[in-house]
């Protein structure tokens, strides 16, 4: 099972349906291949308010092209449950307008084992941040910076 969502999400949209950890794991867990599972690693990646001497107040996250992001992020999802032999793989990540304490990004695996289940986990988690196409306006204590993927 693959699951890869790029959601409207934030504090100023209601476009779509927000998804919670929960959804994920039981959405996997629904699966039939949960049979030949033994681990699920679950990620929720979300905004951080403080970072050393700075304060965050708010994100914007957008990308040039949800359609397009969502393919390439679909597309990552598959060749890593591919390369790891994991059984399901769920993955959303939200566009809009954040706050500290705001969920950004959740990842699921399932797997028959712990460490092939683990490494694909986190292979999805450095490859979203680094390979697709998202812009980040961070507001905060040292004023506005804009970080494009990667950072």
């Amino acid at each position: 099972m693959i699951l890869a969502r790029i959601i409207n999400g934030g504090r100023e949209s209601d476009d779509e349906k927000i998804i919670k950890m929960s959804d994920l794991t039981k959405k996997i867990k629904e699966d039939p291949s949960i049979n030949e599972c033994g681990a699920i690693f679950t990620f929720e990646g979300f905004v951080r308010g403080k970072d050393r001497a700075k304060t965050t107040e708010k994100i914007i996250l957008t990308t040039m092209n949800k359609d397009e992001t969502e393919k390439e992020l679909e597309a990552m999802v598959k060749e890593v449950k591919d390369k790891h032999g994991v059984r399901s793989i769920a993955v959303v990540h939200y566009l809009g307008q954040f706050e500290p304490g705001d969920p950004l990004f959740l990842a699921a695996v399932a797997g028959p084992h712990r460490h092939e289940t683990r490494a694909a986990l986190e292979e999805i988690i450095e490859r979203v941040k680094y390979e697709l196409d998202f812009k980040k306006k961070e507001f905060g204590s040292t004023g506005t910076q804009v970080i494009l993927s990667g950072g």
